[in-house]
């Protein structure tokens, strides 16, 4: 790998007479590259902060819905499911992070072309995996149901609704992909701006679908799949229609042609692979942490405890960690293709500060007043509530060591470095919490505090080492090249 130092290329200045082409009109955000930081990493952090935590809430609805009008075994089912489900699309979602990888090199050094051609290639790839996983997870649901010890009743429930999410989620993969490509191209508002009105259609569009209305049928725990799939749908034929068109930061190329590019297709997989094994393993882990809870004495009260405490609560802190991590990524990223490593350094640690201050408000929430928030989500059940307050409170500081593992994920991603997240991913969400369990099982009682205090320290051991690989700064070596000079 070469060293990244040659000054930030610029875009080529063309004569006054001649007509400017679409991407020569446009013009990156230098700020991220210039001027004061803290602004600059607000700038791309709160609008995808905002979306995500709107996000958050729809799957908040879908559950609390689903709670009030079905039962708890129906929030058990969209967890299992969910739970599945992620680890296919997070594989194919690597892409993106090998595309958000280049994008932001490429725009870091002013080049619009290597930037398009990068988000046209995700593209193609992504809904080509997307057609080819999609029959495979249609029959293969119910072994996978079965894997994760999901009980009958709730197995009846999940079954339709993994089944629909397979067969149609490319419209959601579109809407990672611009997200991704947009926010690295340093635009984090029209992400937002898509993602609230996604969020909004799907909301409203569960409500229909769940409960039915007039002379539509209630669908039930189908009805959140259904909507989901609709939503994503429509805004991601939007956002194909605008690429096409320009208009946004980032475009189709023209004048190319629409085949594979070998050589772009492999970088994305060179530096997204990695992260897509990292988001495999993850989820792995998870559903084997939700294989852990299934073998408890109370097994469905613990699994619907489990899904609305960590899979919808505490995704208020993860997926504002998530934002933070996005900036994190591109701040860093845009940093070293313009020459500015220490710059990239500095951004990350002003997004790690913004991290904790939000991770310290929620998990006082989560720490003061847990019954409440379990309530709306129609979990009265005596059991399940004194498990889910438990695991809040774990949460509450929990919260705390992710969001700074994240946004530091979030600068070696960034810059290139997709392995080391990888391996101490395998470390801190595998061997450290499923170790934990799997002695305790083995030489007592495992009960579900067990489970709690090994997703903590799985956590603490994120965060410890992603900080420690980041400052050790070999990202600053590390080159990207798709045909051309390097970035």
């Amino acid at each position: 790998m070469t060293d990244v130092s040659s000054p930030v290329a610029h875009p080529r200045v063309t004569d006054a007479k001649a007509p400017a082409s679409v991407s020569e009109r446009r013009k990156y955000d230098r700020s991220i590259v210039e001027g004061p930081l803290g602004p600059a990493v607000w700038k791309l952090a709160w609008p995808t902060m905002l979306t995500n935590m709107i996000g958050g809430l729809q799957g908040m609805v879908d559950q609390a819905m689903v709670g009030n009008l079905i039962g708890y075994k129906a929030n058990a089912a969209i967890g299992v499911s969910s739970q599945i489900w992620i680890i296919v699309i997070i594989f194919i979602s690597s892409v993106f992070i090998g595309m958000s990888v280049l994008v932001a090199r490429f725009t870091g050094a002013g080049d619009h072309d290597k930037v398009d051609r990068t988000v046209y290639q995700a593209f193609i790839v992504a809904i080509g995996l997307s057609v080819l996983v999609a029959p495979i997870g249609y029959f293969a649901a119910p072994a996978l149901l079965d894997f994760v010890n999901a009980t009958p009743a709730v197995k009846a429930e999940a079954l339709p609704f993994l089944r629909i999410m397979f067969l149609f989620s490319s419209g959601i993969l579109v809407f990672f992909m611009l997200g991704g490509a947009l926010r690295s191209a340093g635009d984090a508002r029209t992400p937002m701006i898509l993602g609230v009105s996604m969020t909004v259609l799907n909301v409203v569009l569960n409500v229909i679908l769940i409960r039915g209305l007039g002379p539509i049928p209630a669908f039930g725990t189908r009805g959140a799949a259904m909507g989901t799939c609709i939503a994503s749908g429509l805004v991601a034929v939007y956002s194909l229609w605008k690429l096409w068109r320009g208009g946004w930061v980032v475009s189709f190329p023209r004048g190319r042609g629409w085949g594979p590019d070998w050589q772009i297709i492999r970088s994305l997989f060179r530096f997204g692979l990695p992260t897509g094994i990292q988001g495999i393993a993850m989820n792995i882990g998870g559903v084997l942490m939700m294989a852990f809870v299934g073998s408890l004495p109370q097994s469905a009260a613990a699994q619907a405890a489990f899904t609305v405490s960590y899979s919808q609560l505490f995704s208020f802190i993860t997926w504002t960690s998530i934002g933070l991590m996005g900036a994190s990524a591109a701040i860093a990223g845009q940093n070293l293709g313009a020459g500015n490593p220490d710059r990239a350094v500095a951004g990350v640690r002003v997004a790690a500060r913004i991290g904790l201050a939000s991770a310290a408000i929620l998990g006082a929430l989560f720490f003061l007043i847990p019954r409440q928030l379990l309530a709306i989500f129609g979990m009265h059940d005596g059991a399940v509530v004194e498990i889910g307050v438990q695991l809040l409170r774990v949460l509450a500081f929990s919260g705390l060591f992710i969001t700074v593992a994240l946004t530091y994920t979030g600068g070696l991603q960034g810059t290139g470095d997709t392995k080391s997240p990888l391996y101490i991913s395998i470390i801190s969400q595998i061997i450290v919490p499923l170790g934990i369990c799997f002695i305790i099982q083995r030489t007592s009682r495992l009960d579900p505090i067990d489970i709690w205090i090994a997703i903590l320290a799985g956590h603490a051991t994120r965060c410890a080492l992603s900080v420690l690989r980041f400052n050790q700064g070999r990202w600053r070596t590390i080159a990207v090249d798709i045909g051309g000079a390097k970035a």
